[in-house]
């Protein structure tokens, strides 16, 4: 549970609490190698707790999260991971399809816990506030959430990958989850095998991590 006396007065964030944040946020990795012990319950859950105090539009909590536990859908998830994966390779040629074949793209067989995240479209909380022109904004809250769970997890010492070579409609439905929920993510976590500060497909020469002023424009 979330301690009520964070409510008491308002937080005064010192120099050494912004550089432990800078250090989070460079530490926070997209995880593909998992150990296989487990990871408490109860810590999933306190994640989970914290990743629903994220923004959303109208304040809607559009996040939808379900825990797979059961081993025949996790097992259905990997199949449908292998065959979108196999396509996937096909887009590729020359050493670029020979680089992708070598990375190591899930967790899926390894991560002891498995959550995929939904956006319910059809969420009546919030009233439609701020989704007529823009009702993706269901889907950006719920990227919110699993930014602040990843973050999180991190904190924690779990690592959090997130998979998406699949195919989202086959998803829902080994998930049997209503129909106007959409898939925006399916996630492995657990202990990682190793820690880096440098994210792994910049490590194997799949792409290097471009200088943010690359990406910043005035107008």
């Amino acid at each position: 549970m979330l301690d009520p006396t964070f409510a008491a007065t308002p937080p005064r964030f010192d120099a050494e609490f912004r550089r432990q944040l800078e250090q989070l946020f460079r530490w926070r990795r997209d995880v593909r190698r998992f150990r296989t012990d487990p990871v408490e319950p109860a810590i999933v859950d306190s994640l989970i707790e914290l990743a629903a105090l994220a923004p959303s539009v109208g304040n809607s909590q559009p996040w939808r999260f379900v825990k797979v536990n059961r081993p025949e859908r996790r097992a259905r998830v990997r199949s449908n991971f292998e065959r979108c994966n196999a396509d996937a390779l096909d887009d590729y040629a020359g050493e670029r399809a020979k680089l992708y074949a070598t990375l190591k793209l899930a967790g899926l067989d390894r991560a002891p816990v498995h959550l995929a995240v939904f956006a319910d479209t059809d969420s009546v909380l919030g009233s439609g506030l701020g989704r007529k022109t823009m009702p993706e904004m269901l889907h950006y809250s719920v990227v919110s959430a699993i930014n602040i769970l990843w973050l999180a997890a991190r904190a924690h010492g779990i690592g959090v990958g997130w998979v998406s070579i699949l195919d989202p409609d086959e998803i829902a439905a080994i998930m049997e989850i209503p129909q106007q929920w959409r898939l925006i993510a399916y996630l492995c976590m657990g202990h990682p095998e190793q820690e880096h500060i440098t994210p792994e497909l910049e490590r194997a020469g799949w792409q290097e991590r471009v200088d943010f002023k690359q990406f910043v424009f005035e107008r």
